[in-house]
This record gives C-alpha cells, structure tokens and sequence, in this order.
C-alpha cells in the first residue's frame, strides 16, 4: 500500500514538473513545449558514446520526418566533451531533428534521466503520456501515438 501510494506520488511529481520546457538547439534557435501545441514532443536525451542510443537515432530520424506522425523529435546530446564533436556526429548520422546541446539544467526541465538512451513523450495537449529508458523503436512510438488518437 505505502509503495503504491510513493509511486502514484512520485508519477504526479513527474508529470508536474515535466509539462514545460524551452531548450536551445546548436542553432541557436528555442523550443517550447508550447510552440508544439498540437502536436506531438518527443525529447530523447543521448550521447554519442552510447551505443543504443545511437541503434535509436534513424528510428527517431524517420519519425520526425514523417508528416503523418504530426510528431517533433528534439534530441538533447548529453555527456559530451565539446560541442563541435557531437555536431560533427549528427552530421555523419543525417540527424534532421535539432540538437540541443544539452546539461542537467535542460534535463532537469523535461524530467528525470535515469541513463542513456531516455526518452519523453508528450501528448499534442503537452501532457507527458510515455516515458522510456533504453531504445526506443519508431514502431512503438507510432504504435502508442496511433492507439491514442
């Protein structure tokens, strides 16, 4: 009883203190939550270290470019010595989605990262409905996001 009660807690803390954010892309220019109204986030934080996380990045490529999806992926870079490096490996992945460039400041706007890869799913209400540590497949994501519209 006392476990449900932490874990309902600790979901609504969650859900609270994740339902804004604005982070900064390598260009320079800002995403809100706000601004996707309608649509939906998905916020996946990796490293170009982490091999799943690079096994996820043409699956997150092919969902942000597919239109029908109504879905916008923002990629926070985390754990990176210099910034050049990991633009230079977005490059060489034909990453399309922003990368932001990102420290426990950003992240601590989307919510708690347990390990790398993470990933947030937000609703076109800009409510967060999933949430995964470790990869995450464009078939699940469209899967999820089909089975609730």
């Amino acid at each position: 009883m006392i476990r449900r009660a932490v874990f309902l807690i600790v979901l609504a803390l969650l859900s609270l203190s994740a339902q804004a954010f604005t982070l900064v892309d390598s260009k320079g220019k800002s995403h809100s939550l706000a601004q996707y109204k309608g649509k939906w986030v998905l916020v996946n934080f990796w490293a170009t270290w982490c091999p799943p996380c690079l096994e996820e990045i043409p699956d997150l490529v092919a969902l942000h470019e597919n239109k029908k999806n109504n879905l916008v992926v923002l990629g926070v870079a985390m754990d990176y010595r210099d910034a050049k490096t990991v633009l230079q490996f977005s490059d060489q992945m034909m990453v399309s989605y922003p990368i932001i460039l990102g420290d426990q400041k950003a992240a601590a706007q989307v919510g708690t990262i347990p390990g790398l890869p993470t990933t947030y799913l937000y609703n076109p209400q800009g409510k967060v409905v999933a949430y995964n540590v470790g990869v995450i497949t464009r078939e699940a994501v469209e899967r999820y996001i089909h089975a609730k519209k």
